[in-house]
């Protein structure tokens, strides 16, 4: 009886592949029908390679779309990755440099230790004296605690143009230069109307 039993599980299993494989027979002829009927089907049945391109055009934009929100839902790259270097050149070095230091008042930390110099920032702005194009190159010292680990800085001097690199003295003169080209032309205007009226 056991054995009988078991030979017609066996049997209902084997059913059951038997039936499993049909249907993936019947769906492997079908595909292979579709595939035949695309790829030997007459040419007025065939996708149009114009269809195609405009397909090929929805599926860039979907891709594209979709990439979008990809780099959208990332989070911004680390602050380990390299700096890009900046785009500003330098100031050229013909030009005297005059150096001004920004240290700041006291060099002992409020813990009571001594203050240890470990670098410095140094920036650079195009200043005009009548004539002569000259640097001022600020220099701000680091200093830190070996104690506590605080830094101090002096604070960035204040700026005409925030992240500019003219000093007032530059600007100044640029707009002087403005306001004597326009009154020099606004003088030529003139001039030039006053002999065309009495000649």
């Amino acid at each position: 009886m056991q054995r009988v039993e078991g030979l017609d599980q066996h049997v209902e299993k084997l059913g059951k592949q038997v039936h499993h494989f049909k249907t993936v027979n019947e769906q492997l002829t079908h595909e292979i029908a579709l595939l035949k009927r695309h790829r030997f089907a007459k040419r007025s049945e065939q996708l149009n390679p114009a269809q195609a391109s405009l397909l090929d055009d929805l599926l860039d934009t979907d891709i594209a779309a979709i990439e979008a929100e990809l780099a959208a839902l990332q989070p911004a790259p680390a602050s380990s990755e390299a700096r890009q270097k900046p785009k500003r050149a330098p100031l050229p070095a013909q030009f005297p440099r005059t150096l001004i230091h920004h240290e700041p008042d006291n060099t002992q930390c409020t813990c009571g230790c001594a203050l240890k110099r470990i670098g410095e920032d140094v920036s650079e702005k195009l200043d005009y004296a009548p004539g002569v194009f000259t640097v001022e190159r600020h220099i701000r010292g680091k200093w830190i605690c070996d104690q506590c680990e605080t830094l101090i800085q002096a604070p960035v001097p204040a700026h005409v143009i925030d992240k500019g690199i003219p000093t007032a003295g530059l600007l100044a003169q640029v707009m002087i230069a403005k306001f004597e080209t326009a009154r020099y032309e606004k003088a030529q205007h003139l001039t030039g109307l006053f002999h065309v009226r009495h000649r």
